[in-house]
């Protein structure tokens, strides 16, 4: 489980393909990982994945072919900045919201826009997290825990950045098309599913 809270950006420092597994070796700052072992869970840009090896500033991953499909985790390069965050300590302080990891898909970055020292982002997100969020609700993308500014149809969702998070995370690099880890409430998303059999088909289809 996690926050939303980023610790830091890291690199993504070098890709290896396998047989049906993707190697990812993602660089950090000095001490984000001490205390951190194989097995535990660190978020990559949202996604809940297990270092296989830590060693000095460098940990690794392994992505398997049902992640690739719903993440970015697919497309990364040696060079990519990524977000990241350690699995959050029972009894800590939950700045911002709970967080799974379980990534529920790809959105993609529609406009930018700038009012004073604040920064509009519109998303184009998968349409059953849009009917799973509200207004002032919480959302992640890239693992950063942000609330909703505004909600259009049929999936488009505004978050409003602050200067902090603007430069303590990746958003700053993202250009309009580029894509980013969605996980919906998860509260929104539990209700959703109960209620589904109550919901007009009409309003369940794309």
């Amino acid at each position: 489980m996690f926050t939303g809270i980023i610790e830091e950006v890291g690199r993504i420092a070098s890709v290896e393909e396998g047989d049906g597994i993707r190697s990812l070796r993602v660089e950090a700052d000095p001490g984000f990982l001490d205390g951190v072992k194989p097995g535990d869970s660190i978020a990559v840009d949202g996604a809940c994945l297990t270092p296989v090896t830590v060693e000095g500033e460098a940990f690794t991953v392994q992505v398997v072919a049902s992640t690739r499909g719903r993440t970015l985790a697919g497309g990364y390069q040696a060079g990519d900045r990524v977000n990241l965050e350690r699995a959050m300590q029972l009894g800590a302080r939950l700045d911002g919201h709970l967080v799974q990891g379980h990534v529920d898909g790809v959105g993609r970055l529609a406009s930018v826009r700038r009012e004073g020292d604040t920064i509009f982002l519109e998303f184009r997100i998968p349409r059953e997290v849009h009917r799973a969020t509200i207004p002032y609700g919480s959302v992640a993308l890239n693992g950063i825990s942000l609330t909703v500014n505004a909600l259009r149809e049929p999936d488009l969702l505004e978050v409003a950045i602050i200067p902090h998070t603007w430069t303590h995370t990746n958003l700053s690099a993202l250009e309009p098309g580029a894509g980013v880890n969605v996980e919906g409430d998860l509260i929104g998303k539990y209700v959703g599913r109960l209620m589904a059999p109550h919901i007009p088909e009409s309003r369940e289809t794309d």
